[in-house]
């Protein structure tokens, strides 16, 4: 009994898995019902979600309670060095980046970080969403107060992305450091990534440098674990 269940549900997930990559299914689109995937396929609703479990553990899908099955993966990674926009494109994910306040301020932490001989930074807040407004990511960046970069606050990035505005100011990331975390996201979070107060995020912290050794940018990013995950590859050396 085992055997015929296992290649009905190998089956179903082997076919969701060619639509999904091949692009028939878009990133961000529903999948259909479990009673709809059934009738298609000829099998139980019980068949059907052990198809579903594995694309879910292949990190093509994501299954929200009540809400049904999203595809949100592919497997291939994503480059982000200019930028999450473009990152995204480049893997067919349609983005609407939101600015939602950027402001001067003085940050005596970054001060003491090689590159950077002022506290005063610029501070870009922007929250990323996807289709159907559903809101992936919330980023605060800090960048020195240099150049045009002191002009943000008052006329905004005008259409183009923080990295395309830090490249025209000379400051085009070559090397930094990247940390991740997970941890629950507070009120002011919440109302901006449209969640509940103590919802679960991963939180990156990456800092960037100037070949030259001229600080760049400090971005904290919350991301949506539903629709991003860490890849990490590894290679193992001969003693």
């Amino acid at each position: 009994m085992t055997g015929p269940v296992r290649l009905k549900h190998q089956r179903i997930t082997s076919a969701l898995e060619k639509e999904i990559r091949s692009g028939r299914v878009p990133r961000g689109a529903r999948l259909p019902g479990e009673l709809a995937l059934a009738r298609r396929f000829g099998v139980s609703r019980n068949t059907v979600r052990t198809a579903l479990a594995e694309l879910n553990e292949a990190g093509l899908i994501t299954t929200r309670t009540g809400k049904g099955s999203f595809v949100l993966f592919d497997g291939r990674p994503l480059d982000d060095r200019l930028g999450w926009a473009h990152a995204l494109a480049a893997q067919g994910v349609e983005t609407r980046v939101r600015v939602v306040g950027i402001t001067a301020a003085r940050d005596a932490e970054l001060s003491a970080l090689p590159g950077m001989a002022s506290p005063d930074v610029i501070v870009v807040e922007r929250v990323r969403e996807i289709e159907a407004s559903i809101v992936v990511s919330y980023e605060r960046s800090r960048v020195p107060a240099i150049g045009e970069l002191r002009e943000l606050p008052a006329r905004g990035l005008g259409g183009d992305s923080l990295t395309e505005v830090l490249i025209r100011a000379g400051l085009y990331a070559d090397h930094g450091e990247q940390r991740l975390q997970g941890r629950r996201i507070d009120a002011r979070e919440a109302g901006l990534l449209r969640r509940e107060p103590g919802a679960w995020f991963l939180n990156t912290r990456r800092t960037s440098w100037a070949a030259d050794g001229a600080f760049v940018e400090r971005v904290d990013s919350l991301l949506d674990p539903e629709h991003f995950q860490l890849c990490l590859d590894f290679r193992e050396s001969t003693p």
